[in-house]
């Protein structure tokens, strides 16, 4: 099969390689997977670069979330030939590939209110911002939800999640197109950080009181503007460093201001409490199925062009998500 490959660390359009390789057999509880569509995100970049928490032997195939069709099942594995699910090929054999083993008991069935490259994109992002935003912040109907990023991949599903919510949702984004996509994704205030002052827009937006809770994707300067205009009691949740710089919060503003500072890594839910994610993913196959959340596809590229893509992503020029879909002839 084809597969692309990492063998040292650097920029992704200057370290993948598409190669051949031998096709991947599923051991014991495991299931083969034919790749339908592959998420790309902001870890994939990292992962290229040597630089996420999670430093995969060389050479790996980066990837880490997709939505497949069950090829074949392994001893003692439960599932169907020809299911359509949702999957996290575990490192160091990721998802920009023609086929992938995953774990059995870690596959969810893909939603079918959504195609291939929308139900790829669904798991991560979403699951995050539904952890980050009712799990974490406890976003109530009517508060209002800052956003950073809001166009990007994890950005708009915060803001799909915040409308789900009944939350009021400022989106902030960088450049007028992507201010045009945060409007389309249905954001009630768009502030572009490149021309509008952030601190005195949210304020004049909340009559003075600043945003309740803060979906922080960016970091760096993002934060830091962030803690200017959070309401009493309002809730920072601290999703990555897209922004490349990390802060260092001033835990003597918080205190003084009354404000939380909230981390969120997914991942370990993974472990510490399993159910949690499978509870979710139900409920985002509900709100699938009325239509309330649906991921913004910016790109669905074939194999050939996922290193351009995680480029794309690494850079921040990217809308929405793009996703990798083998055996398409030409990005739509």
């Amino acid at each position: 099969m084809k597969a692309w490959r990492v063998h040292a660390n650097g920029e992704p359009r200057e370290v993948m390689r598409l190669e051949e390789v031998p096709d991947p057999q599923p051991g014991p509880g495991q299931l083969l997977l034919r790749v339908r569509a592959a998420n790309v995100n902001f870890p994939d970049a990292l992962l290229c670069r040597g630089q996420y928490q999670v430093r995969p032997p060389l050479p790996f195939t980066p990837g880490v979330e997709i939505c497949g069709e069950v090829l074949a099942v392994g001893e003692g594995a439960t599932g169907e030939t020809g299911a359509r699910v949702l999957a996290q090929p575990p490192l160091p054999d990721g998802g920009f590939a023609e086929l992938a083993v995953v774990d059995a008991a870690t596959v969810r069935p893909a939603p079918e209110a959504l195609d291939d490259a929308e139900a790829a994109a669904l798991h991560i992002g979403y699951q995050t911002g539904w952890f980050g935003l009712h799990r974490r912040a406890r976003l109530q109907a009517g508060e209002t939800l800052l956003v950073h990023a809001a166009a990007g991949g994890v950005g708009s599903a915060a803001v799909q999640l915040g409308k789900a919510a009944g939350a009021t949702v400022i989106g902030v984004v960088g450049g007028a197109d992507k201010a045009r996509t945060a409007r389309e994704l249905g954001c009630d205030v768009v502030l572009d950080r490149r021309s509008d002052d952030l601190v005195a827009a949210v304020k004049e937006a909340t009559g003075g009181r600043g945003a309740d809770v803060v979906y922080d994707p960016v970091g760096g300067e993002a934060y830091a503007k962030s803690v200017k205009c959070i309401a009493f009691e309002g809730r920072i949740v601290v999703v990555g460093f897209a922004g490349g710089a990390i802060p260092t919060p001033a835990l003597n503003h918080a205190l003084v201001k009354n404000y939380a500072i909230l981390g969120l890594h997914w991942g370990l839910y993974n472990t510490k409490d399993p159910a949690a994610i499978d509870a979710c993913h139900e409920e985002l196959t509900k709100l699938a199925a009325q239509g309330v959340i649906k991921p913004l596809i910016g790109g669905r590229v074939p194999l050939e062009g996922a290193a351009d893509a995680v480029q794309r992503v690494a850079d921040g020029t990217s809308v929405g998500r793009l996703v990798v879909v083998p055996g398409a002839e030409e990005a739509r």
